[in-house]
């Protein structure tokens, strides 16, 4: 369907964050803009709020009148929606043009310079750095990313007048296969959806087919010692990254009194003075890549620094609810047993000495069949873990696989337990931690208001 064309856009899994920016996108363009989920969230209720017409149950009667010719609407599906979801079935069975949400993406970076952030782990931080440094710099740009900033509140930055969009680059079912980058930066390549992938090495050969759609005169920042190989064609220019060597990399890294400040080095040119404005460890390498991309965009040396500085963060990602001298509580979206690893060695790092407690909610009983024992090792670096029920997404349970695998597998000497979800709070109450974070993908991040809540009465 050509894109005059389209009158309407109907989402199934509107709700998803990856979803819900597209659809954003889509009723800034004046377009009628419907969609199903299967639960209410506060996303839901801000795309209601601005004009998304939304159900909550597969039932061809409730979808909007626009949304139902084929020849004007245009249908955006998520890959975890089931194929025999009666509204996919409905609009697969009459004719309309149906779309993955990648594909939507693909488009965009054919008609705009797509700035684009693939890898295992760092995708939604280095996005969302990279997008906020051009928005706020005479660059400017459009972006789809996978959280809510805190600087804008929303997952979706709308610009009329710049020729970027920044992506994040989502590897799940080969989705970033449909992308087209200007420039591209891949953070880490650890197996993961093995679901999907099935082995390690094509999950490493699906990342090495994206390098190869790297646009000719495009760029390619390479964090250093992946297993990847890239295949790019003749014209791009690659570049490597670290925090501690590569093209672009940190120097007189000083981490201490809640700051963490560096000196950005870069082929594009130095900058000094680098302030992160969300101090955590992990981010001085989110923070090297975004900058990078915001060299090629254009942005200067002082909108970088400033907008490095100012940077706020994400939504679920190392987001902190509490934070008192007596007191630091902290959720984090990590799911995979590196992200866990860094995560946690961020926390330890930032508050050395101290008793560090984490919950942590697995996310699928494929990720944890496949990586239980990477999860047990990343959280016995922990001082005290305390392990919830896996949470199963889009997954039917697998036998024999629960959290268990991952409890029987922690460091023997270390406080440890099991639980279901609804005792968390009464675990918070008990106490016994100085810094508290939960960690997951799942639902656990609907208790953070009332842990929030229980330490703060405790203060």
């Amino acid at each position: 369907m050509e894109a005059s064309q389209i009158k309407a856009v109907y989402f199934i899994g509107i709700g998803g964050i990856g979803m819900s920016a597209i659809a954003r996108y889509f009723l800034n363009q004046g377009l009628t803009v419907g969609g199903y989920d299967k639960t209410p969230t506060d996303l839901t209720k801000r795309l209601v709020e601005e004009g998304a017409h939304i159900h909550y149950e597969e039932n061809i009667g409730l979808i909007p009148t626009e949304c139902l010719d084929p020849d004007t609407c245009l249908i955006v599906y998520t890959p975890a929606i089931p194929a025999e979801h009666a509204e996919l079935q409905y609009f697969k069975r009459n004719g309309f043009d149906l779309q993955k949400r990648a594909q939507v993406l693909g488009t965009l970076t054919r008609t705009l310079k797509g700035l684009c952030v693939a890898g295992t782990h760092g995708k939604t931080t280095t996005s969302s750095m990279a997008a906020h440094l051009l928005h706020q710099s005479h660059v400017d740009c459009n972006a789809f990313l996978g959280g809510i900033t805190k600087n804008y509140g929303t997952n979706y930055i709308l610009s009329t007048k710049s020729e970027f969009v920044v992506i994040e680059a989502d590897e799940f079912d080969r989705s970033f296969h449909w992308l087209r980058p200007w420039a591209t930066v891949v953070t880490s390549t650890d197996a993961d959806h093995l679901d999907i992938y099935g082995t390690e090495e094509a999950y490493l050969e699906s990342f090495r087919h994206y390098t190869s759609l790297i646009q000719t005169g495009g760029y390619l920042i390479l964090h250093t010692g992946l297993k990847m190989q890239p295949d790019t064609k003749e014209g791009v220019t690659t570049y490597t990254y670290s925090r501690d060597n590569g093209d672009f990399h940190a120097e007189n890294v000083k981490i201490g009194n809640g700051e963490i400040t560096f000196d950005f080095i870069s082929p594009l040119g130095n900058i000094q003075g680098i302030n992160l404005g969300v101090p955590v460890t992990v981010n001085i390498e989110n923070g090297i890549a975004a900058m990078a991309l915001a060299q090629l965009a254009g942005a200067t040396e002082e909108e970088i620094r400033q907008g490095m500085a100012s940077f706020s963060g994400v939504d679920r990602r190392f987001d902190f609810h509490v934070r008192t001298p007596k007191m630091v509580y902290l959720s984090d979206y990590a799911h995979h047993p590196e992200e866990i690893r860094q995560s946690v060695l961020s926390v330890k790092q930032l508050y050395e000495g101290r008793r560090v407690k984490a919950i942590f909610q697995p996310h699928l009983y494929s990720r944890t069949r496949d990586f239980y024992r990477e999860f047990a090792d990343a959280l016995s670096l922990l001082d005290d873990v305390t392990i919830v029920d896996i949470y199963p997404a889009r997954e039917l349970p697998i036998p024999g696989i629960t959290s268990k695998l991952i409890y029987d597998n922690l460091r023997q000497d270390m406080k440890r337990e099991m639980c279901h979800k609804e005792e968390i709070p009464d675990i918070v109450r008990r106490g016994g931690f100085d810094v508290l974070v939960t960690l997951g993908a799942g639902d656990i991040e609907d208790y953070a208001q009332e842990i929030t809540q229980i330490l703060n009465e405790k203060a």
